[in-house]
């Protein structure tokens, strides 16, 4: 290592590293605090734009029961122009329970597929998933219902997915499968087992021991 005996040549090193290499520090340096300005705007422009996005969502729930009939075509266009937010599944499984509630059950699929496309967690598209399954079945789409439930769900959602599988199959006059779907759904429910569930299971036993 080199060693300066003067206060002068000190100062002479000094004067000659930064002659090599002050021009790089001072640009490395400005590079770095203009990302660092440059990411404090972006952060804050996010946080802005998904501010901006909760409030229209607020905003747009409150439509649907102030004006139901603009409701549909301002949830639709608010879903379009947040594609990528959250809010998007969350609009389009409200436009399914208004299309359920009037019985337009091609237009709750619809809905219901948007939502699952959309959906930002697993939760989400399997809450979605759940309800395109039923109305599937009151579009007497068994067989679409089926397709639907053997799809991909997490696990705490196993005992809802065998109760409409259930449900299916009971529809289709097929009791042992629908009992074994109930009974995969009580187990997995434990203390927290439906009474109406349990009331499935039991009547679909009568039947399979009669047929028996």
């Amino acid at each position: 290592m080199e060693t300066f005996q003067t206060e002068e040549q000190q100062v002479e090193a000094i004067k000659s590293f930064w002659d090599k290499h002050g021009n790089s520090i001072i640009a490395g340096l400005v590079l770095g605090f203009s990302g660092f300005i440059g990411l404090g705007l972006y952060q804050d422009n996010k946080l802005e734009s998904q501010n901006a996005t909760s409030d229209s969502y607020i905003a747009l729930s409150t439509q649907a029961s102030e004006n139901p009939d603009a409701y549909v075509a301002q949830a639709e266009s608010f879903i379009n122009d947040n594609a990528d937010s959250s809010y998007a599944s969350l609009t389009a499984l409200a436009l399914a329970k208004n299309a359920v509630s009037q019985q337009e059950w091609t237009n709750a699929e619809k809905h219901l597929n948007t939502a699952i496309a959309k959906a930002a967690d697993e939760g989400t598209k399997a809450i979605a998933a759940l309800r395109l399954a039923r109305v599937q079945i009151q579009a007497e789409q068994l067989d679409k219902a089926l397709t639907t439930l053997n799809g991909s769900f997490p696990k705490a959602f196993l005992a809802n997915v065998e109760v409409i599988k259930g449900d299916v199959y009971s529809l289709q006059g097929k009791a042992p499968l629908a009992r074994a779907a109930y009974q995969t759904a009580i187990d997995n429910k434990g203390l927290e087992t439906n009474p109406n569930l349990q009331m499935k299971f039991d009547d679909l036993a009568e039947v399979t021991t009669l047929v028996e």
